[in-house]
């Protein structure tokens, strides 16, 4: 079975940025990394990728149009067990609070902590 991981983000360099911290990881092919620049090209992907194939969405919160907390939404609506981690430069509480409440796995601050994420990736990755 193929293992996806969706990234969403409106900045044009993250894919690549991505694509290098888990280059050794895409080359092994423990897991495909599918990118979207926009929330409502992210619903799209969500609804092409089968189950249980999907076991991550990583998120920025800040993008135009439908921000990542709106598409939260409609991704807990649309898949409930595929867990959303949020990406944000503003890390304070208000915006974790609602994260949380909206079904946020998690909330990562920019500049990302690549060991951290690997760590919440890793861990979806194990055998159950």
């Amino acid at each position: 079975m193929i293992t996806y991981i969706l990234v969403v983000d409106d900045e044009p360099d993250v894919e690549s940025m991505f694509r290098q911290h888990f280059r050794r990881d895409l080359r092994a092919s423990r897991f495909v990394m599918e990118f979207a620049n926009s929330a409502s090209a992210a619903l799209e992907q969500v609804k092409a990728i089968a189950d249980p194939s999907l076991i991550l969405i990583l998120s920025d919160i800040n993008m135009p149009g439908m921000s990542g907390l709106e598409m939260l939404a409609h991704v807990k609506s649309a898949r409930p067990n595929v867990p959303v981690i949020m990406i944000t430069a503003y890390g304070d509480d208000e915006t974790k609070k609602k994260a949380t409440t909206l079904g946020a796995a998690g909330l990562l601050t920019k500049p990302i902590d690549f060991s951290l994420l690997r760590h919440e990736i890793d861990r979806r990755l194990e055998p159950v």
